[in-house]
């Protein structure tokens, strides 16, 4: 198949060349999580995570506004990052799906935030949201980091629309 220009037209790239190019791009996998007005946990799997800042220590999210978990993030004063272990492909899997009651049966606490920490991930980072921003068809939520955790393990990679696995040691 050629390749094709960058430059689609004015309107911008075709959606479908969009995902496959940014499919190119190996992303971690993580699970973003809320507590809700209603006190029940959020959360959907997100690859559109980033850091942004050291100073302060800012984080990203992106939240697609058609989401079922769109309304809990666009009223949470916090929010967590859950980096998933290579184990937990499953969970991944089931927070991208329409799941209704994604974290029922999971083992997972409230962290000092309130915000939804699954037990076995990589990486915890508890947010304040800091800021909220329109982007597209997305909603870019920006996070104050307020707690951390780290354990050892191996992540879950996402890259060209499969899960994959780091090799070596």
């Amino acid at each position: 198949m050629p390749e094709r220009s960058l430059l689609q037209d004015a309107a911008g790239v075709a959606p479908a060349l969009f995902r496959r190019v940014c499919g190119a791009f190996a992303t971690g996998v993580a699970v973003a999580a809320v507590t809700g007005r209603d006190g029940k946990p959020h959360g959907l799997t997100v690859n559109s995570f980033t850091s942004v800042s050291l100073h302060p220590p800012l984080v990203l999210v992106c939240v697609g506004r058609k989401a079922a978990t769109h309304g809990p993030f666009s009223t949470a004063a916090h929010f967590a990052v859950n980096f998933l272990d290579e184990s937990q492909r499953e969970l991944s899997e089931r927070f991208a799906s329409s799941h209704p009651r994604r974290f029922e049966g999971l083992s997972w606490q409230a962290g000092e935030t309130g915000a939804p920490l699954l037990d076995g991930a990589l990486g915890v980072l508890e947010c304040e949201t800091w800021r909220r921003m329109d982007a597209g068809d997305h909603t870019i939520f920006l996070g104050f980091v307020k707690g951390a955790r780290v354990r050892g393990g191996r992540p879950l990679i996402y890259f060209s629309g499969q899960y994959r696995r780091l090799d070596g040691a």
